[in-house]
């Protein structure tokens, strides 16, 4: 059976289809708007949409789709709240147990003025800059899943250095 022969409305492949791609559409969702509660809330609403109108949607194109509704979400999210951007609500447990205070102080301050750093980048610039330094991507494969070039990623992501540089040199 091809991807075309399945129907999305059928509670297995659904089950499938979101169990493959809910963390990379959480991904996408999170460089999108910066907070991983709001991501969540996307990605949910999205393949809550998907389920909703499974039948008019061809599950060859099924991902594309996701990925369209969690940016159109996002958007409509943008126009009603004016988003405040954060970089990274939780970071993992660093060993600290051999930290004075007041390093412990210092490199607190400076993950904050960092997450101000990257949420003040333009959206477009944020999403480049995280998905290739949080997720590990490269610009062709970002140019990819964003559907613009590799040269547009490049330039994106000089933008997003640059602002972070002088930013940075700052604190």
């Amino acid at each position: 059976m091809n991807n075309g022969d399945k129907n999305l409305c059928e509670e297995q492949h659904f089950s499938d289809f979101y169990i493959k791609n809910v963390q990379s559409a959480t991904n996408f969702a999170y460089y999108k708007c910066g907070d991983s509660d709001a991501a969540l809330d996307l990605v949910q609403d999205a393949f809550a949409k998907i389920w909703e109108n499974c039948s008019q949607i061809d599950f060859s194109k099924v991902k594309t789709y996701l990925l369209t509704t969690v940016n159109n979400l996002f958007l409509n999210t943008i126009k009603h709240n004016k988003v405040v951007m954060a970089f990274a609500k939780e970071t993992p447990n660093l060993d600290t147990t051999n930290q004075s205070p007041e390093y412990l102080l210092e490199e607190e301050e400076f993950k904050v003025k960092l997450q101000n750093a990257i949420a003040s980048l333009s959206e477009a610039q944020r999403e480049v800059f995280l998905m290739n330094r949080i997720d590990g991507k490269k610009y062709r494969e970002i140019a990819e899943l964003l559907d613009i070039s590799q040269k547009a990623v490049e330039k994106r992501m000089s933008a997003a250095l640059k602002i972070l540089k002088a930013q940075i040199e700052n604190i």
